[in-house]
Order: structure tokens, then sequence, then C-alpha cells
């Protein structure tokens, strides 16, 4: 897979950009980011993949390079264990709308928000 072209981080609309030597070019919400986090945290170790709820508002504090394959997320919650390489930011490109209809399905199921909920 080849690496991004670009890879460019929108803290206002809270969405990283992500563009490929072919064109293609992925305006990937941070909160669909997290919640489709590659990290065995959210895949859930080989399990069911677990529902991740009330990340709206989630940010993203820093980017850092992993080798020549992938990025490290840094989310403002404190989850940073999601290693993306550019095979599964294609892939949450490519597939953005089935997985957010998806995971929106899977919230109303759970009645679950995407909100934090303050206690």
């Amino acid at each position: 897979m080849e690496a991004p072209t670009d890879i460019t981080l929108h803290q206002k609309s809270k969405v990283l950009e992500v563009e490929y030597p072919d064109g293609a070019n992925y305006k990937l919400p941070l909160e669909y980011l997290r919640v489709y986090s590659p990290s065995a945290e959210v895949r859930g170790h080989g399990g069911p993949m677990e529902l991740v709820t009330g990340k709206r508002d989630v940010g993203v504090t820093s980017i850092e390079p992993v080798g020549n394959y992938a990025v490290q997320l840094n989310f403002d919650d404190g989850h940073n264990t999601g290693i993306f390489s550019w095979e599964t930011l294609r892939e949450l490109g490519d597939n953005y709308e089935d997985n957010w209809n998806e995971y929106l399905g899977r919230l109303e199921k759970a009645e679950a928000s995407r909100d934090k909920l303050w206690h």
C-alpha cells in the first residue's frame, strides 16, 4: 500500500484529511477514527468490537509517524494505542459510509449516545 501524499489535521472541523497518490481524498471525522481505532482495546482482542460512545467532540492532540507505514493518533480523551496503517486509513476512507451507518445502528440498538454523558 502506497503512503498518503498528504495527511492534514483540521482541528476546528475535527477532520483528518488523507490524500493518496492515485487521487483518492478522504475527510475522516475524528470521532469516526476514534470509534474505529485499530487498537486491540477497541477491536475487542479478537472478540466483538467494543461500542465506543460519547466521542462526538473528540479531538487529536498530535499525530506521530510510525516507521514508513502508519501514524499514531493521540486523541484528547487519552486514547493513543491505535496504529493507523496506510492500508487501515484507506479502508476506513473507502468504507466510511457503511461503517458509519453500522456504528449509528449499534448506538441506537444499545440506546447509547455519541455525546459525552456527565455525571
